[in-house]
Parts: structure tokens; C-alpha cells; sequence
């Protein structure tokens, strides 16, 4: 029987193709690439000298992650690797811009340190911003373990094909999700359990938007759900809690989802209320 089976197991796994990316390397490569933009992490400075020389070993460690991804690239891994590292700069200040929009935005937040080193929306965005600078260098599937990685320590899933605008907040972040053709403008804030979605997954839709635009300074609220790829929500709106929105909506709108909650005393209960589920 273990005979049969191993027999079986070798069939079917040397069918895949291992011209991919090791997850375990990429993890590090993503740890290491988060811990010299933010030191802080690995609670060190890092003088000039070790910053030039650490960058150029990530440049070299992403070629070599590229490396088995070279006949589905259009440009040679070192070519891509330099592209990645020359547009870092302007990524890295969008990203302490957004660190400074997690620090104002939440009350709980007692500094620019506290959101870098525990915010799991933060974490998740940096992420999914250098994950971005692969997708748009077309480079296939490396830009998702790296997305991937995050969504399994996070609880928050962006597609990194997703455009994400300037100071995006995430408040919470457990169980968002954003579809890869998404756009979001700028100043845009989420909480936990949003979804920005495709109203039909259909793989001859793969090239084709499937999910929502969100304009400039708009606020969706917990628990909310907003699909298709010609749903359009105008700036300046506020998405209440649990709304389901297939269909567009005008700037400076509120839309929420109108409901009763009765309080009752619990003397008037024949039964006691003691779920257990």
C-alpha cells in the first residue's frame, strides 16, 4: 500500500512545474526587506554603510528569487530586480505617509513605532505595496506568495494586483478583502470584514474588471460588501455598516443599512437567554 501510494504521489508532483519561487526564501527575503525599511523591527540602527551594503544583497537575493521565473518574464531577473530597487524610494515614502495616516487616524495609536511594529493593517500594506512593484513588472506568481504570507499572519487578503492610493487606512483589518482589479483612491478608509469584490468569478473574466472602484476621501465600515467591476462609489461617501452594494453611487452619499434592535428587560422572557452554540 505505502509502495502504491508513493508510486502515486510521484506522478502526480512531477507533474507541476518548478520553475517557482521558493516560499520559504521569499518569507525571508519579504522579513529581511521589512526590517531595513523599519529597523525598528529588529530594534537596531543600521549605520549608513550597513544600509547601502544590505540593499544591494536584497537586490541580489530578489534576482535570484527571479531566477526560476526567467522564461516568463519579459526583462532578465537582473533588469527586473533594479527596476524594483530604483522605484523603492518613492514606494518607501508613500508608506511613511501611510504610517502617519494609521498614527492620526486611530486614537489608540500613541505614535508613528506603535503602528510600524504591531499594526497588522500596516504591516499588510507595506506588504502588498512592494508586492505591487512586481505585479506591474508583470512578474507572475512571486508578487502573491509575498501577498500570501501576510494574508496568513493577518486575516487580511489584498490581491497584489489591487491600486491602492495615497494615505489608505486599515483599522483592524481581520477579514478584508480586496480582488485584484480593484481601485481605491486616496485618503480611503476600511475596517474589518470589508469586501471589495467581483459580483461573478468566471475565469474568461480574468482579464477584465471584476471589482469595484472607490474614489478619493470615502469611508466603508465594518462588515460591508461591495461588488462588481463597473460599481463605482463616488468620493466624499460613507458606507455604513453591512451594506451590500452591487451598483454605483454618487459622491457625498451615506448609505446604510437601516435596522431595529430591540432591548428588551430580561424579566420579560419566560426563558433564560443562555445560548450556547
Amino acid at each position: 500500500m505505502q509502495d502504491s501510494f508513493a508510486k502515486y504521489l510521484h506522478s502526480i508532483n512531477s507533474g507541476y512545474c518548478t520553475d517557482v519561487p521558493s516560499m520559504i526564501d521569499t518569507h525571508r527575503f519579504v522579513d529581511d526587506l521589512m526590517v531595513l525599511l523599519f529597523p525598528i523591527k529588529g530594534n537596531r540602527k543600521i549605520d549608513l554603510r550597513e544600509t547601502e551594503i544590505r540593499l544591494e544583497r536584497m537586490r541580489l537575493r530578489l534576482k535570484e528569487l527571479l531566477i526560476p521565473l526567467e522564461k516568463d518574464i519579459k526583462e532578465s531577473p537582473e533588469i527586473i530586480a533594479k527596476q524594483f530597487f530604483d522605484q523603492l524610494p518613492v514606494t518607501y515614502k508613500s508608506l511613511l505617509e501611510d504610517a502617519d495616516t494609521f498614527m492620526k487616524s486611530d486614537p489608540a495609536a500613541r505614535c508613528v513605532e506603535e503602528v510600524i511594529l504591531c499594526y497588522p493593517g500596516y504591516s499588510c500594506l507595506v506588504v502588498h505595496r512592494l508586492a505591487h512593484l512586481l505585479y506591474k513588472l508583470e512578474v507572475p506568481v512571486l508578487p502573491r506568495v509575498m501577498s500570501e504570507y501576510l494574508h496568513g499572519m493577518t486575516g487580511i487578503d489584498i490581491h497584489p494586483g489591487a491600486s491602492l492610493g495615497k494615505n489608505f487606512f486599515i483599522d483592524h483589518g481581520t477579514g478584508i478583502v480586496i480582488g485584484e482589479t480593484t481601485i481605491v483612491g486616496n485618503n480611503v478608509k476600511i475596517y474589518q470584514g470589508v469586501t471589495l469584490g467581483a459580483i461573478f468569478v468566471e475565469k474568461s473574466m480574468s482579464d477584465t474588471k471584476r471589482h469595484p472602484t472607490i474614489e478619493d476621501n470615502v469611508i466603508i465600515y465594518a462588515g460591508s460588501t461591495i461588488l462588481g467591476g463597473r460599481t463605482v462609489v463616488g468620493h466624499d461617501t460613507v458606507i455604513g455598516g453591512n451594506v451590500w452594494l452591487t451598483e454605483s453611487v454618487l459622491p457625498h452619499s451615506i448609505v446604510y443599512r437601516q435596522h431595529k434592535a430591540i432591548i428588551r428587560d430580561s424579566k420579560s422572557f419566560d426563558e433564560p437567554v443562555n445560548f450556547v452554540i
